[in-house]
């Protein structure tokens, strides 16, 4: 899961916002729905000083070289090389446990390098990567991205769901108001 992102355009850490009043914060949500579809090696990648935010958090100690510098951290912290591994923005909180089970299941069915969900013919997220591309993974440019090595792959599946919430990217206070019926105090940097 990626949560080291600066967060600008929130004002706050994404990681920490919550899926409503009471609710779980959206790394809890994540990983809740990572257990519930049979996920059991979850890394939680945070910036500097984040990293006991959960006990699955992993340090980027550098998230302004791009979200690729995060994928690239977690990737490095497993002890042993996972049969494939779900790149999962934490902005994404609201994708169902039946998509992901869906991707895992077309993975398995098809051995396809890649599986990307779509909704309404836009493609979203997480993005489920097999094994054999995480050397490729970890020797992409930061800058470029971990979308190249996506389109390297035309045999990659593109599985459509019916689920918005692989689309659903919670990047503004306003993103946040219309999901959640929440408006967010103002942040410190506004005040």
């Amino acid at each position: 899961m990626l949560a080291a992102g600066a967060s600008s355009r929130m004002g706050r850490p994404k990681a920490t916002l919550t899926t409503g009043p009471g609710g779980r914060t959206f790394v809890g949500a994540i990983l809740e729905t990572l257990v519930a579809a049979g996920v059991s090696d979850v890394r939680v990648v945070v910036a500097p000083g984040l990293d006991s935010f959960t006990e699955d958090g992993v340090a980027n100690p550098d998230p302004s070289a791009g979200m690729l510098s995060s994928v690239q951290c977690g990737l490095r912290a497993f002890a042993e090389t996972p049969q494939a591994v779900l790149v999962w923005p934490v902005d994404h909180p609201l994708v169902r446990v039946d998509s992901v089970v869906a991707m895992i299941a077309a993975y398995r069915e098809s051995d396809a390098p890649v599986v990307v969900p779509t909704y309404g013919g836009r493609r979203g997220h997480p993005v489920l990567f097999a094994a054999r591309l995480i050397p490729e993974l970890l020797g992409a440019d930061p800058g470029r991205g971990a979308r190249e090595v996506v389109h390297a792959h035309g045999d990659r599946i593109e599985l459509a769901t019916n689920d918005p919430g692989v689309i659903e990217d919670v990047d503004t206070p306003d993103d946040y108001a219309r999901l959640f019926g929440i408006k967010l105090p103002p942040s410190r940097g506004d005040a």
